[in-house]
This record gives C-alpha cells, sequence and structure tokens, in this order.
C-alpha cells in the first residue's frame, strides 16, 4: 500500500512505544517480586521488624520500578509526539529508540531486586545494622540502573538528532543497531550489578564490622561490571554519528546493523559473569577480611578474564563499522 513517511514515522512510532513499555515492564515486576518474596521470608523469621522490612521493601521496589518509569517516559513520547518526517531515516530512528529502552531497562529492574530483598533478610539477622544495610541497598540498587539511563539517553540522541541531512541507506541500519547495542548491552551489566550488591547485603549482615570494606569492593565490583554496556554505549555512538557514504547495497546496512547486534548480545554474558565474580569477592571478604588484598587482586583478575569476551565482541563490531 501507498504510504507517505510521515504515516509510516507515526507506525513505526507507536510500535516502537509499545515496545518501549512492554519489554520496560518486565525487569522491573521480576525484581520487584522478589524483593516480596524475600521480605516475607524475613517477616516470617522475626514478626517483630515487620514495619521495618516493609519500608525498606517498598523503598527497593522504588528504586527497581525507576527503570520501567524510563521506558514509560519513552513510550509517551514516542505516543504524542509528532516526530518530523523530513527523512525515513526517522522510521527506524523512532522504532530504535523504543527498543533501545524497552530492551535496556529489563536487567536494571531485575538487578535492583537483589539488594532490596537481601536487605530485607538482612534486616532480620542484624536489627542493629539496619540503617547500615539501607544506605549499602540504595547506593548498590541505584548503580544497577546505570545501564537503563545509557538506554535512555541513546533513545533521546535517536528521537531528537535530526537525521535529514545523512543517506537513508547505510543509516537506516546504524541507527537501528544503535538501538540494539545499548539495549542489549544493559542487560547483563544491570543484573551484575545486583548480584554484587545482593551479596553485599549479605555480607554486612553477616559482618558489620566490615561495612566501609565491603562497601568499597562492591562499588569497584559494580563499576567494572557496568563496563560491558559502555562499550555498547560506545558503538551505539559510533553507528549513530558518524559519517557513510551512500550507497544501494545490502552489504553496508547489514554490517552496520550486525554491529549492534554483535556488542548488545556479547556484553550480556560478561555483565552477568564478572557480577558473579565480584559477588564472590564481597562474599569471602566478609568471612575473613584479614585477607582483603589477596581476595581483591583474584577477584580483579577473574572479571578482567570474563571481560575479555566483551572486548572479543567490541573488536568484531568495530571491524564491521570500519573495515568490512
Amino acid at each position: 500500500m501507498g504510504l507517505d513517511i510521515q504515516t509510516w514515522v507515526n507506525v513505526a512510532a507507536y510500535i516502537g512505544g509499545g515496545i518501549a513499555m512492554g519489554f520496560g515492564a518486565v525487569g522491573a515486576a521480576i525484581g520487584e517480586g522478589y524483593t516480596a518474596a524475600q521480605a516475607s521470608s524475613a517477616i516470617s523469621r522475626n514478626g517483630n521488624a515487620a514495619g521495618d522490612v516493609i519500608k525498606s521493601m517498598l523503598v527497593g521496589q522504588a528504586i527497581a520500578e525507576s527503570a520501567s518509569i524510563f521506558a514509560l517516559v519513552v513510550a509517551m513520547i514516542l505516543l504524542f509526539t509528532n516526530f518530523p518526517a523530513t527523512t525515513p531515516v526517522m522510521i527506524p530512528a523512532v522504532f530504535g529508540a523504543g527498543l533501545s529502552m524497552g530492551i535496556g531497562a529489563i536487567g536494571a529492574g531485575i538487578g535492583a531486586g537483589f539488594p532490596a530483598g537481601s536487605a530485607c533478610i538482612g534486616m532480620v539477622r542484624q536489627p542493629a545494622v539496619s540503617n547500615k544495610l539501607t544506605t549499602n541497598m540504595l547506593i548498590g540498587s541505584a548503580v544497577c540502573q546505570t545501564p537503563s539511563i545509557f538506554a535512555l539517553v541513546v533513545s533521546f540522541i535517536l528521537l531528537f538528532t535530526d537525521f535529514s541531512a545523512r543517506p537513508i541507506s547505510p543509516t537506516w541500519a546504524a541507527v537501528l543497531g544503535a538501538g540494539f547495542a545499548s539495549g542489549l548491552s544493559a542487560i547483563g551489566s544491570g543484573i551484575g550489578g545486583g548480584i554484587v550488591a545482593k551479596q553485599s547485603c549479605d555480607g554486612i549482615a553477616r559482618q558489620p564490622a566490615a561495612t566501609t570494606t565491603i562497601t568499597n569492593i562492591m562499588l569497584l565490583g559494580q563499576a567494572i561490571t557496568q563496563t560491558p554496556a559502555i562499550l555498547g554505549l560506545l558503538v551505539s555512538f559510533i553507528l549513530i554519528f558518524k559519517s557513510y557514504a551512500a550507497s544501494s547495497a545490502l552489504a553496508p546496512a547489514m554490517a552496520l546493523l550486525a554491529s549492534g547486534l554483535c556488542i548488545g548480545f556479547g556484553a550480556i554474558g560478561p555483565g552477568i559473569g564478572e557480577g558473579v565474580a565480584s559477588s564472590g569477592g564481597v562474599a569471602w571478604v566478609a568471612r575473613n577480611e584479614k585477607h582483603t588484598g589477596e581476595i581483591v587482586r583474584l577477584m580483579l583478575v577473574g572479571m578482567a578474564v570474563a571481560e575479555s569476551t566483551a572486548i572479543y565482541s567490541l573488536v568484531i563490531a568495530l571491524v564491521l563499522v570500519f573495515v568490512v
């Protein structure tokens, strides 16, 4: 059927909005459900602490829901903004924006639920350190939202960049690849960061005297766990802002799309794997603080090896952009 560009932009925006909110609701709901389950377990152990546990649960659930709120904002923009139809590139751009934010919210929502649930359990084990647990939970959960913020940034860039001076092909594939790169790469880092933060809350409940050390190692582990998402963000920026020669051939466009898929999928495992490695370091420091140096060094080596697979994906993604 012969529809004009504006119609197709609107269609892509509506589909993108549905994807943004549909996928965006997945992670937050899982994370909130996990937190509630752990809160119920905590109250069953010590009903007298129900008040503190419920407050901690609600705060944790609110943070876990942040990513879905980002998705809601992007969905509303997609549904109610009249995007200019100056170029057909806006069709994949608005669709890619919804894709980036929707998929990018999954890991952050799930990850933020882990420390919130662990904090609820820790409060009934160590009521005296409830404030420390709450602080650690807030910090850990907040860091889990970082990958979803990367996805949000890419979504906004795709929505509000003027692509009218760019060639239609292969730019259409580049912007779509950028959405995949930032969205998919955020999954592993969000979940991995939550795994680290969960173990940090467990460690503080086990050994309150080591709170400062445990929190510092958690932040170190979470910082490294975010690097796969940063690599995805980097490739997204390259795909969006690099200039491309006009080409009617299909291969150059597919190379750019494949670049986004490569780093997107390639960053999921490293993000989760680094979170698992870091959680082990946090857990054993809480049990044996005097060996902190040795444990942290081993943890960093293990995380570096896990990171290598994300770097392999980055190399191939860059080859697809600049060489193929």
